[in-house]
């Protein structure tokens, strides 16, 4: 009984550890949460606070010193990465600056402005910028796991534009200060005398989720039932035909319509999506090549139509694999809800398991 008892106290002390321990992370702006940090170089009792970004925790707390002196504080949990804030003049990232912190690998806080180049990490380059940056104002401190990026601008009024970002967890960046690919970014139009804000990135969500779903049908549901149709349904001849022909075209045109939504969503959000581009590009490739050997397919008594049954099959697979996987990896990268990859996983599960049950019959028939 004893040796029982022990393991489920142990269990009981690791969860109250993670609950104090993801209590002592959090942040808000409760006029009962006041800032504690030491040797800042303004007044931290009269910041005004804003909740930046809920989803990775951010808060900001700003003031206003004298006609053209501007106290910022951005706090965010502390992951082993860096965490930044940029003014724009329109919402996006390119072409804009940004102050950028986090914890050295000698463990002391390093706090940069860039310039945001180019959406490639090559293209951010540091202790560049068009921030007025009060001197010796910037620095990061790590306290109760938190990070607090503190820094002034001069100027009489800042870009209300504000961009922000949290790069890859556990990864800060390199001893020359290059940053990697953030991992999620977002934007905002506040307003600093009524502390309220406007988030940007709602019809960006609208578009991202657009391009998703004319993905996930089209590439990945489409291509799958319309092979299962040409392989299952040929005794309805000449039914499986136009069917078969039918939903390849349904899905080729919502696919095509997804990679161009894709390439817009590219370029508003200003992300970096190599892998997830070069799939999507070979799928597309695939698909055009499925078309033009559809327009030029030999006859059915052709000494050539094996070969072309081969082409047509092996290239149809490989792309619904690509598709499939490809669907699975931009929902990652859009770290949407889980909804949407159970969902699609689901999808695809009845599929694939329709497909077998039903190649299980054709196998036993024969």
């Amino acid at each position: 009984m004893k040796m029982k008892f022990f393991p489920f106290i142990f269990i009981l002390l690791i969860q109250f550890s993670s609950f104090f321990s993801a209590n002592s992370q959090t942040d808000s702006c409760s006029p009962n949460n006041t800032l504690t940090l030491t040797n800042l170089p303004f007044d931290t009792t009269s910041l005004s606070c804003f909740p930046l970004w809920a989803r990775q925790d951010y808060v900001l707390r700003y003031s206003k010193t004298g006609l053209d002196q501007w106290n910022f504080v951005l706090s965010a949990p502390e992951t082993k990465t860096y965490i930044a804030i940029g003014f724009s003049d329109g919402g996006k990232m390119i072409g804009s600056s940004a102050m950028v912190g986090w914890v050295g690998s000698n463990g002391l806080g390093i706090a940069k402005q860039y310039k945001l180049g180019d959406k490639k990490p090559a293209a951010v380059l540091p202790d560049q910028g068009d921030l007025p940056l009060v001197k010796n104002s910037a620095r990061v401190i790590s306290q109760n796991k938190r990070l607090y990026l503190v820094f002034q601008l001069k100027t009489t009024q800042p870009k209300t534009n504000l961009i922000y970002s949290i790069g890859p967890d556990g990864i800060a960046p390199n001893n020359r200060f290059q940053l990697t690919q953030h991992l999620e970014q977002g934007n905002i139009l506040i307003n600093y005398e009524t502390g309220q804000g406007e988030t940007l990135s709602k019809p960006y969500t609208r578009l991202r989720r657009g391009h998703g779903s004319l993905n996930m049908i089209g590439w990945g549901l489409c291509l799958l039932i319309g092979a299962m149709v040409a392989r299952y349904l040929r005794e309805k001849d000449p039914l499986w035909f136009y069917l078969h022909a039918c939903i390849q075209v349904v899905g080729f045109i919502l696919g095509v319509s997804g990679i161009i939504t894709g390439l817009v969503l590219e370029d508003v959000l200003s992300a970096s999506v190599d892998r997830h581009k070069t799939i999507g590009i070979f799928v597309l490739i695939f698909g055009c090549l499925q078309v033009i050997a559809f327009l030029a397919r030999p006859k059915v008594e052709s000494k050539f139509r094996v070969y072309w049954n081969w082409y047509h099959w092996t290239v149809g697979r490989t792309m619904i694999i690509l598709a499939a996987a490809n669907v699975f990896y931009g929902l990652k990268l859009a770290n949407e809800h889980k909804g949407w990859t159970a969902g699609y996983a689901v999808a695809l599960s009845i599929l694939i398991a329709t497909a077998i049950g039903l190649e299980i019959r054709m196998r036993l028939r024969k």
